[in-house]
């Protein structure tokens, strides 16, 4: 009897599965090891093109940072419910932050729900299914603190060349307007022998860029009382053989010292590129956000970092209309932005987070006056960044080709990829076979606000371990399942910022 077989010579039916990803990169992370528990538990990805509701197991991994995800969440469990009523033996999980918010509400308003799992024990997620099909019953299990780290999980990753690496969980920052430290929990560090441990044996099967991860990295070594681990995390990444890029997102301005920047410099795989979040230029309003710095110290830090790399690409997150904010406070925003000359920034209009301070303070700002100062601010930001960018043109870059980066590629006859300060160039496409996780070397020709062109010809064309890694797994007879969406701005691959919403927004 073959290893398909059961008892009585039926033939074991496979079952799919589909994971819905919302939010920060956080979720990106969790996602691929929610995919990973369910591949080693039996399961296996729904094909590319399946339908609405046609995987056996449907999984949602949530956000809880913007006013509506709950209505986006029951919208989309709704659509799901007709589906599952004739489908008797398919599954609906919902996990991440809006379950650990709600735990059991979402199995109030939508009984079709099978299983409800938090933040902190995505590892139950294959035991809490069958539960559920055994018991034919809802289960419900929210963890109130970590229960595994998420890189201890089985993965399934959504790049042959580059990979996240969670260096810690959780934050013990306050701030007014995010909800994370309730449902993350307090920061957690990871012993950094472990991390390094995970950055090597992803070398070993062909990675060459890494995104160091975490609700606050540079916070990194308070949990194990090391104020400068982050930058000896930094350094000691320099020294892995094969390893060419490293990233990191996303830091605190109030965590960043010096130290970092001399180990950003002078480690040479460390990219010319930080994500540094400002949210407000105004003192007053950074501390109603309460947040532990203001403009001078946040100027401050931006020069220190040019006159250290001074190819360096800063990018930032800001939030208009923050309760309070008034026109004064609003330039003070504008005139950061014109200072620290970010070649990009991820904006963002207030958005109301159920459970936090900021939801019920005073002075609530009218959706038109927020709606017109986040259209004056992007247009400023838009301006900047094509200045930026045309800054650009004439220098010689080193790409690392990326998959899926460039929209326009396949009617362009273009490639894409990410230079050492993660812009987004597009450039033509060589004779010789070029991969993902290749590089290229090539000569930047035009500026457009969001990505370079590079039209002649390429320089040189080098093929790594990567590229390897990358044809290996393309090279598998079975069609290539739909992957869990990255989503959030695309920044290297995985994407080394946020994706719909960098570090959820409270970073």
């Amino acid at each position: 009897m073959s290893g398909n077989d059961l008892a009585g010579g039926a033939v074991a039916e496979v079952k799919t599965y589909e994971v819905r990803t919302y939010g920060c990169q956080m979720n990106v992370h969790d996602s691929e090891r929610l995919s990973g528990l369910l591949e080693d538990a039996g399961y296996v990805r729904a094909p590319e093109g399946t339908g609405e509701g046609e995987a056996d197991v449907v999984v949602f991994n949530t956000c809880a940072v913007r006013e509506n995800a709950d209505n986006r969440l029951y919208g989309n469990l709704g659509r799901l419910a007709p589906v599952k009523a004739r489908r008797p033996g398919m599954q609906i999980a919902v996990g991440g932050c809006l379950a650990q918010k709600d735990r059991d509400t979402i199995v109030k308003k939508a009984p079709w729900v099978d299983v409800v799992f938090g933040t902190h024990n995505i590892g139950k997620l294959p035991v809490l299914l069958e539960r559920a099909r055994v018991q034919e019953e809802a289960q419900v299990e929210i963890a109130d603190s970590l229960e595994a780290f998420p890189s201890t999980l089985p993965t399934r990753r959504e790049s042959a060349y580059a990979a996240w690496v969670s260096i810690s969980v959780g934050c013990n920052n306050t701030c007014t307007f995010c909800i994370v430290p309730a449902l993350r929990g307090k920061e957690k560090d990871r012993r950094p022998g472990d991390i390094l441990a995970e950055v090597e044996a992803l070398v070993a099967e062909g990675v060459s860029e890494i995104t160091l991860l975490g609700q606050n990295v540079n916070a990194y070594g308070s949990d194990i009382g090391d104020r400068e681990a982050f930058s000896k995390l930094l350094r000691a990444c320099g020294s892995i053989e094969g390893l060419e890029r490293v990233r990191f997102t996303s830091p605190h301005p109030r965590d960043f010292t010096d130290d970092v920047i001399a180990a950003m410099a002078e480690t040479p795989n460390v990219m010319p590129q930080l994500h540094m979040p400002l949210q407000s230029g105004s003192d007053t309003v950074l501390k109603a956000m309460r947040r532990s710095y203001r403009q001078e110290r946040y100027l401050g830090i931006i020069d220190k970092v040019r006159a250290a790399i001074p190819h360096a690409a800063i990018t930032t997150d800001i939030i208009v209309g923050f309760p309070g904010e008034t026109e004064e406070d609003f330039e003070q925003t504008m005139h950061v932005v014109r200072e620290a000359r970010f070649s990009q920034a991820f904006t963002f209009q207030y958005s109301k987070r159920p459970g936090t301070p900021a939801a019920e303070m005073d002075g609530q700002i009218p959706k038109e006056v927020v709606q017109a100062r986040y259209e004056r601010l992007v247009a400023l930001q838009e301006e900047i960044s094509w200045e930026e960018n045309k800054k650009q043109v004439g220098r010689t870059l080193e790409l690392m080709v990326a998959e899926g980066e460039g929209r326009k590629d396949g009617a362009t006859q273009r490639l894409s990829g990410r230079a050492p300060d993660s812009r987004l160039v597009h450039f033509s496409k060589p004779d010789q076979l070029v991969r993902p996780g290749d590089v290229v070397t090539v000569k930047v020709t035009y500026a457009a606000p969001h990505h370079l062109l590079a039209e002649g010809p390429v320089l040189d064309v080098r093929r790594t371990r990567a590229g390897d890694a990358w044809e290996k797994r393309n090279a598998a007879p079975a069609a290539k399942p739909a992957g869990v969406m990255l989503g959030l701005p695309k920044i290297g691959a995985p994407e080394p910022l946020p994706a719909a919403a960098p570090g959820c927004g409270c970073d």
